[in-house]
């Protein structure tokens, strides 16, 4: 039987945007703990509407995880999204849910409250279709991966194990196309250690632990590659107390990303090697992975060109490509669990200000997460 047609999704997209609307003005920063159960628990009572057995994870340090299933038995599709956002509690004050020219803005309606809500209806879509699949389909909603996933992270990878395929619809490509790929990311802590003086009367008995760093810094930064796209940021500084006394503490953070574990790892062994300069300095570093890459490897190929034949059946032809950002797709991927990303909404601005998504795409893309899970 084939996906069911485009047409089928475009007379849903009123209720469509009103439920993005409403999860819009439920703002929910990583950092806020209340926020994100109140939008939690509105995602729950949809779930629950559409049939979904519903369970949650709570939470202590963190927003509560939400998880719906529909069907049962082994294998069957697991779909990722988020309910947190980057953006403050009062960010609506100054950046109000807005319909302007076939566009949606609002905090967080493309990162990504715009793909809860294509979740939501495909599947109501299909219920209404008899087209839901008889095996388990379950919604992942987590509270906080804005922030690295540090508490949903060991939930995301056993609910991928006991998946045949997993779906993540952070937003799509500009051109609509899906994610093979995204770097890994990596994070390091660099302390240079000195030792105190005054820079006056005994400056010479000090070691200046901000000119440590100073030498440090072009080493670190000379681990990017153009050639392999391996990028190192240096965003954060801080060291001394007064101008009058040597420093004996300068730390750093800084970010890196690579598309290869390989890369990764040279980038890791580096920066875990790095050695004092000044005689009598000492340099400490902490961190690692945060996310490993999602490779474009040969399971990904073939997941993408599957996934692209369903989408050709509904007469969308689909693009791949990639980027540097990562997401709770890294983590799937890692374990060899088939896993594609990019099947939320088109748009621009994530994170900023201006944060927009087109309405004209919206059934398409939910026509296209509905042929996948009807489909595969």
């Amino acid at each position: 039987m084939p996906p069911l047609p485009i047409t089928q999704f475009e007379p849903h997209i009123k209720e469509l945007v009103a439920l993005i609307e409403s999860f819009v003005l439920i703002e929910s920063p990583t950092t806020s703990k209340s926020a994100v159960d109140e939008l939690g628990r509105f995602v729950a009572a949809e779930m629950e509407a559409r049939g979904a057995q519903v369970r949650s994870e709570p939470q202590t340090d963190a927003g509560d995880h939400r998880i719906g299933i529909w069907g049962d038995g082994q294998g069957g599709l697991l779909l990722m999204v988020h309910l947190d956002t980057v953006h403050p509690l009062g960010t609506l004050e100054n950046m109000p849910f807005a319909k302007r020219e076939n566009r949606l803005f609002g905090p967080g309606v493309l990162d990504m409250k715009a793909s809860i809500a294509i979740a939501l209806t495909a599947i109501e879509i299909l219920r209404q279709n008899e087209k839901l699949r008889q095996d388990k389909l379950t919604l992942l909603c987590t509270s906080d991966e804005e922030t690295g996933s540090r508490t949903s992270r060991a939930l995301i990878e056993q609910m991928a194990q006991d998946h045949e395929l997993v779906l993540c619809l952070e937003p799509a490509l500009p051109d609509g196309g899906l994610k093979t790929w995204r770097k890994g990311t990596l994070g390091f802590r660099v302390e240079a250690i000195g030792k105190a003086a005054h820079a006056g009367s005994n400056i010479k008995d000090g070691v200046n632990a901000i000119l440590e760093m100073a030498h440090q810094i072009p080493g670190i930064a000379a681990l990017a590659d153009d050639k392999t796209e391996t990028t190192i940021n240096v965003g954060v500084i801080e060291g001394g107390t007064r101008s009058n006394v040597v420093p004996d503490l300068c730390w750093l953070r800084v970010d890196g990303r690579a598309k290869t574990k390989e890369e990764g790892d040279r980038v890791l062994a580096s920066m875990l090697a790095l050695e004092p300069i000044l005689e009598g300095a000492e340099i400490r570093v902490k961190g690692g992975w945060n996310r490993q890459p999602m490779e474009r490897n040969e399971l990904m190929i073939k997941t993408f060109q599957r996934a692209q034949g369903i989408a050709r059946d509904l007469g969308l032809s689909v693009s791949e490509g990639g980027t540097g950002g990562g997401s709770d797709a890294n983590f799937v991927a890692a374990l060899g669990v088939p896993v594609l990303d990019g099947f939320g909404a088109i748009g621009t601005g994530a994170h900023t200000q201006h944060e927009q998504i087109e309405t004209e795409s919206l059934a398409e893309r939910t026509a296209l997460i509905a042929a996948l899970i009807s489909e595969w």
